[in-house]
């Protein structure tokens, strides 16, 4: 017999299994801010080091949230993340790199 399925609007917007996942869900959000800034800064030449470091730690902060996600929505936004920061990161390495300009 079928059953039927009740949404339960009580959980987390993240957590599909419903539990509370705050850990996971700050480094997901961590990962999208620090993917957006490196993909943004990454389009202008002059601003090298903040997209090259946002990108490399936004990689790093997705990485170890691949590693401990539980559910697949936190590993769906953790991708686009970690995309967005490494396309920002070779970018920013491009431009100038890590300490390009800072460092003779």
């Amino acid at each position: 017999m079928a059953q039927a399925m009740r949404p339960d609007p009580g959980h987390s917007l993240f957590a599909t299994d419903g539990k509370p996942h705050p850990l996971q869900d700050t480094l997901v959000v961590v990962t999208l801010v620090l993917g957006i800034l490196s993909f943004t800064t990454a389009q202008f030449y002059n601003l090298h080091l903040l997209s090259s470091w946002s990108g490399l730690i936004g990689i790093l902060t997705g990485a170890y949230g691949q590693f401990i996600s539980v559910t697949t929505r936190e590993r769906f936004l953790m991708i686009l993340g970690l995309g967005a920061s490494a396309v920002g990161f070779y970018l920013g390495m491009a431009h100038g790199g890590l300490f390009g300009g800072v460092v003779s």
